[in-house]
């Protein structure tokens, strides 16, 4: 029991770190144009990204079946907290540095890294691994495509509309699709620690099949509020203000763009990092609307976090399984 109790606790803490960590994924268009105050667009996106926890499982499956092979582990509660312990790490040190980089892909990498160490390549499902590893790589670039489509089709559109009217209006909008992000995030980012619970209570014989309980739920997305409700500024800079300079249509396009491609993965329970989708999607609205307003070395820096983060993670991971293997 008091094994479960650990891996529920650093579970949830993860899910708080990534809360306060990838904050600024949903408000940092809305704060960077001045449509929302600091504190209340926090409070927005925290009270939406409880909602969006909640009300769906898709991804939580993936993670709890379609990654590590439980029968082919001999130690899985040490896998897990192995796994947990890895992405804490990382998530620490890239919201330090304010690199805005994937909470999914550093629980997805320390998964399999701390799988690997314990039992070899038998202990991953490479097929699944392979699959959510690709809709990670994937997400970025239909975002960067649909914020391209979305503000060329919003530039047609309001090509004739009074510049002050229509700031005034997008200004409003932010608000809706600011909430509407933090509710895609809550729906996609709160799941990924819904599964490992999931794992752990099967692994100890309190759950009989790889079903999300409703107080894992609950406590998964009530953490992620709890650290949304902290706040990201750090991170919040780099999204709101190094990409490209924001004006209240395109923090729109891209909110919206962004919302689009989080909740057709959650649809086909594909976990996809939310900083990379709306990151990019915030570049595909700036190279819609001048290539070279798009501030490309932030960009590539950004870029270089997103193909590093698995390969560390997973040596993060191994490394803290081996630690433990050899002292416990």
């Amino acid at each position: 029991m008091a094994i479960v109790i650990l891996i529920v606790l650093l579970a949830l803490t993860f899910d708080f770190i990534n809360g306060f960590h990838d904050t600024a994924n949903a408000i940092a268009t809305a704060v960077s144009t001045k449509a929302m105050t600091l504190k209340k667009a926090i409070l927005i996106a925290a009270v939406m990204n409880f909602f969006g926890a909640i009300v769906s499982t898709n991804v939580a499956q993936t993670i709890a079946k379609d990654i590590v092979d439980l029968a082919h582990i001999s130690n899985g509660s040490m896998v897990m907290i192995a796994a947990i312990l890895s992405a804490i790490i990382w998530n620490l040190a890239t919201w330090y540095f304010g690199i805005p980089s994937s909470s999914s892909h550093a629980l997805i990498g320390s998964l399999a890294g701390a799988a690997l160490a314990d039992a070899g390549a038998s202990a991953v499902k490479m097929g699944g691994l392979g699959k959510v590893v690709l809709v990670l790589f994937i997400s970025p670039i239909l975002a960067l495509t649909a914020g391209y489509i979305v503000f060329s089709i919003f530039k047609v559109v309001f090509k004739k509309a009074n510049l002050g009217k229509a700031n005034f209006i997008f200004r409003r909008l932010q608000i809706v699709t600011a909430a509407i992000q933090a509710f895609s995030h809550g729906t996609n980012d709160a799941q990924k620690s819904m599964g490992i619970i999931t794992m752990a209570l099967v692994t100890h014989g309190y759950l009989k099949e790889m079903v999300i309980p409703h107080w894992v739920q609950f406590a998964c997305a009530l953490a992620m509020a709890l650290g949304t409700s902290i706040g990201g500024w750090r991170i919040i800079k780099t999204v709101g203000t190094q990409i490209m300079k924001l004006k209240p249509v395109n923090a729109v396009a891209a909110d919206f763009s962004s919302a689009l491609v989080i909740q057709a993965a959650t649809h086909f329970g594909m976990p996809v990092s939310t900083t990379h989708v709306i990151s990019s999607s915030i570049m595909g609205v700036g190279a819609a609307n001048r290539i070279k307003g798009v501030k490309w070395s932030t960009a590539q820096k950004m870029i270089t976090a997103w193909f590093t983060t698995i390969p560390i993670t997973i040596i993060i991971s191994s490394g803290i399984f081996t630690i433990f293997k050899l002292f416990l």
